[in-house]
């Protein structure tokens, strides 16, 4: 299926280009780049003074350029900036920000020729992923380059997963390396593409995590003997907020017609806080994620070039802005990245409360003979270690600083590292609620010859035991953890009826 851009792309656009759909441009965007590539090419024909199209970049922005060298300065832009170091993004991650260059490239302010936009649409039709490195990107120079790199047949890329020079992979797909004229190198590095694609990704896969930690928490408290009253609607609407609202009808439709919870009804006054507040800690990621979209979709909305052109070919418009940079993005990738530390660590609580014998009421660890078996006593570890790395990585990029281009650019916003962490901190939330899931499951396994789980909860336990099997330390627990992790990351759980 290909996604066609007219006005403006979402979010969740760019992560189904990211899994794999194709992107194309309406007749009214075409003719929007259209204008704005004749627009370029008359700055250049006035010799108007245009920063990266008749100029030198960064530091070098009052080095005019004269006309014979501004293709050579577009390459040499693409050459220089491409100075990424670390692993590969994914191919996922790399489809989403050449989606989100594209939607950039749109608005019709950056100046690109067609053929550029042709070259990129035709790596998501044909799986085109260029090897683009994870770090190095104070900003978000880098990573865009590399992805330049491949456009003039430089750099390397994986095609149908064989990795190729950039200039076989480009034969490979039917193309020629492009040969940039003035601005395209700028425009091609330039922009907020890499945060806002990565930030895309990331958005995709929180709200599957937050599904499924809304899934797993109703497993837990049901092991638990949860007191219900806490969850009750009416409760609940004393603290005003859509997320809560959100997740304690998520918990009461799980747990309805639950046979454990009713025979614990009264047994405590109220649950331990990991139980209790599940509602507002898991709602509240709720309402950040809301949020964070909601910026995503203002970055896609947004000409993030610099610099922008405008006008018309007759009167042709340059602007100097500082667009490219996005304080309100990396700064809502480090939000989701605290609310979704908050929710594992308290899913990491929830685990202790099922393994450990001092408030569990099941047998120790979970094990099925405590004693010659340790069950998931380890396994608790595991997810403590995740939950304190995802506690460093839950400091704000957006508070680093950093002076580069000799004093130029003496304010860094680090969306691209605010995503980058945020990724990460989703890949340990992932692992983390997996491990409790196995735990959850295991519980309700243990508690079989009482009372009956409720029917929604009795789906998740079928569902995963399709995966792995009733743990009795009869082998290692890593497999069963990358198990259920590869669920959790690809599959959304059952339906609430």
């Amino acid at each position: 299926m290909t996604i066609t851009i007219d006005d403006v792309l979402r979010w969740r656009e760019v992560a189904r280009a990211a899994m794999g759909e194709d992107l194309g441009l309406s007749a009214a965007a075409w003719e929007r780049v259209e204008q704005a590539r004749q627009i370029v090419e008359a700055l250049v024909e006035n010799g108007t003074r245009a920063y990266g199209i008749t100029t030198g970049v960064g530091a070098l922005s009052d080095t005019v350029v004269d006309r014979s060298a501004q293709s050579r300065l577009s390459r040499n832009i693409v050459l220089s900036h491409a100075c990424g170091v670390g692993p590969l993004l994914d191919a996922r991650e790399v489809r989403a920000v050449i989606a989100a260059q594209i939607a950039n490239f749109a608005h019709g302010h950056s100046g690109v020729r067609p053929q550029i936009i042709q070259h990129l649409t035709r790596f998501l039709e044909q799986d085109c992923i260029p090897d683009v490195p994870s770090k190095g990107s104070a900003g978000y120079l880098t990573h865009n380059a590399h992805t330049a790199l491949v456009l003039i047949g430089e750099g390397s890329a994986r095609l149908k997963g064989v990795r190729m020079s950039g200039r076989e992979a480009l034969a490979a797909i039917g193309l020629e390396p492009l040969v940039l004229a003035a601005k395209e190198g700028l425009s091609l590095v330039n922009g907020t593409a890499c945060a806002t694609g990565l930030s895309a990704v990331a958005l995709h896969r929180a709200e599957r995590l937050l599904d499924w930690a809304d899934a797993i928490a109703a497993v837990t408290l049901e092991a638990a003997g949860c007191q219900m009253p806490a969850f009750d609607e009416r409760v609940l609407a004393l603290r005003p907020s859509a997320g809560i609202a959100k997740v304690g009808a998520r918990l009461r439709g799980r747990l309805a017609g639950s046979g454990i919870v009713a025979a614990a009804a009264g047994r405590r006054t109220q649950d331990a806080l990991s139980l209790r507040s599940v509602p507002h800690a898991h709602g509240a990621a709720w309402d950040v994620f809301a949020e964070t979209g909601r910026v995503v979709d203002q970055e896609l909305a947004s000409v993030t070039d610099n610099p922008a052109v405008a006008g018309t070919p007759d009167n042709p418009l340059v602007w100097s802005e500082a667009h490219a940079v996005a304080p309100a993005l990396g700064q809502a990738a480090d939000s989701l990245a605290i609310a979704i530390a908050q929710i594992s660590a308290m899913s990491e609580r929830r685990l202790d409360r099922l393994v450990n014998p001092l408030v569990s009421g099941l047998p120790p660890f979970l094990a099925t003979d405590a004693g010659s078996h340790s069950g998931f006593m380890i396994a608790q570890y595991t997810a403590a270690a995740l939950v304190n790395d995802n506690r460093r990585l839950a400091t704000p990029a957006a508070t680093d600083g950093g002076i580069t281009s000799g004093l130029q650019e003496d304010f860094l916003a680090h969306p691209t590292a605010a995503a980058n962490k945020l990724l990460g901190i989703l890949d340990n939330a992932e692992y983390i609620l997996a491990i409790e899931l196995m735990a959850a499951v295991q519980a309700q396994d243990l508690l079989a010859s009482g009372a009956t789980a409720a029917p929604a909860t009795r789906e998740i336990r079928d569902l995963v035991r399709g995966w792995i099997a009733r743990y009795d330390d009869d082998r290692p627990l890593h497999a069963d953890m990358e198990s259920l992790r590869n669920l959790l990351a690809h599959e959304d759980p059952p339906p609430l009826a």
